[in-house]
């Protein structure tokens, strides 16, 4: 397999139209590790079948752009590459009946207990949808299927999400890519620019090499942007490099709602809230969303107890 692999969606203007429809530029996995060439072969092979499947890992790993491979290798690559917040795609645009193309569904990790459920309901609607209408691809930086051993996600959708898995390595473990992704991402970014070529001079490498990575590929390109306007020469120095000295480990995240009140009025409370903050407020329109009167809205948002009315 190669090491650095360009793919190019065909955008299609046929393909459905969404709010969050992107067309897909060039794709470029860029990586000679032994760990990145298997999850490209993984990947590779399940492209075309895909119908439900998850992407683990730490933030700033490279999950979008692993995302952004599949659907350029799907059958849906005609189509728009629909990104969302999980959270918010599940109030707003999560009907069953209308669900087509890829969708890519940002931070499921972050799903309250409510929002779980409404995905469970998702997913098994489209067990009788035939191949290649839709796909569902989540995106997580915990385990799924660890949540679920700690009693934080309704087992029966992490093991949904997870049946097809892409767990993407953090960058600090496989440092042989480095190299190659640094001179992609300059590359890239004097692109971007407009700017003359930039290369890595004596020195500079070993630097990259030293360094631990906490915020992964998308640290190293803001540590390389940077360093871009730096260089002289077209030469970026050691000195060049504005390595941070975050900790060397990152604390394993978890979901925000872990901390809250877990109760049924809780979670109803908070669920109506972030409706109403979609909808700027407008107190009618959220009604209409949540399928409750506007007296119930108002009801739930003085803290009355919803199963005592």
């Amino acid at each position: 397999m190669q090491s650095a692999a360009q793919f190019q969606a065909r955008p299609s203007a046929s393909g459905p139209k969404h709010r969050e429809v992107e067309s897909l530029p060039a794709v470029q996995v860029v990586g000679v590790s032994a760990a990145w060439r298997k999850l490209l072969m993984q990947a590779e092979m399940a492209a075309p079948h895909l119908q439900v499947a998850a992407i683990e890992g730490e933030s700033g790993a490279g999950k979008q752009t692993l995302a952004r491979y599949l659907f350029s290798r799907s059958p849906l690559a005609a189509t728009g590459f629909q990104r969302h917040d999980a959270r918010e795609w599940l109030i707003t645009d999560a009907d069953p009946a209308t669900l087509t193309g890829f969708i890519y569904l940002d931070r499921v990790d972050l799903l309250a207990p409510t929002g779980q459920g409404l995905l469970l309901s998702v997913l098994k609607s489209l067990q009788d949808r035939p191949p290649g209408c839709v796909v569902v691809l989540a995106s997580s930086q915990i385990s799924l299927r660890q949540m679920a051993k700690q009693g934080l996600m309704l087992p029966d959708l992490a093991f949904r999400l997870t049946a097809l898995c892409f767990a993407i390595p953090p960058l600090r473990q496989r440092k042989e890519d480095i190299a190659s992704l640094a001179q992609s991402l300059l590359d890239r970014i004097c692109n971007h620019y407009q700017h003359r070529p930039v290369v890595l001079g004596p020195g500079a490498l070993a630097r990259l090499l030293q360094h631990n990575w906490p915020g992964n590929v998308r640290e190293l390109a803001s540590v390389l942007e940077t360093a871009i306007f730096e260089a002289t020469n077209g030469v970026i120095r050691p000195d060049d490099l504005a390595l941070s000295a975050i900790a060397e480990t990152q604390p394993e995240l978890q979901p925000a709602f872990l901390l809250e009140d877990l109760s049924l009025d809780a979670v109803i409370l908070r669920h109506v809230r972030c409706v109403l903050e979609l909808n700027r407020g407008n107190k009618l329109q959220a009604a209409r969303q949540l399928g409750i009167s506007r007296s119930t809205l108002y009801r739930i948002l003085s803290n009355e107890t919803l199963l005592a009315s």
